[in-house]
């Protein structure tokens, strides 16, 4: 059986500032597009093709009620970014114990 694979990977669903907005404001509440919109100096149109973006991801969900669709946050995948971070931990560690003993040399 062939798994499905998201249309859009995260890294491409954070790469717009524009998407990165609507995360942040979708982080604490549940948001119909319509209040998104308000947030927002591009069209409608614009704020929903970034919406279904983040939907591909796997980052946002939406629900049907009435006649609005609310789109609500979902963390989950950004763990895949923090897990990629994380493997360039050990580059900053290493970069800032040499700064440390540049600096504590110099004094």
């Amino acid at each position: 059986m062939a798994t499905t694979h998201p249309k859009h990977d995260i890294f491409q669903a954070i790469a717009d500032p524009n998407r990165r907005k609507l995360l942040t404001l979708l982080m604490n509440k549940e948001m119909p597009i319509a209040e998104i919109t308000k947030s927002f100096t591009i069209s409608r149109t614009a704020v929903n093709k970034h919406l279904h973006v983040l939907y591909d991801a796997g980052l946002v969900k939406s629900q049907k009620v009435g006649r609005e669709t609310r789109y609500t946050f979902q963390p989950e995948p950004l763990a895949e970014i923090r897990e990629w971070l994380a493997f360039f931990d050990q580059y900053w560690d290493k970069r800032l114990a040499a700064l440390k003993e540049y600096v504590e040399d110099k004094e």
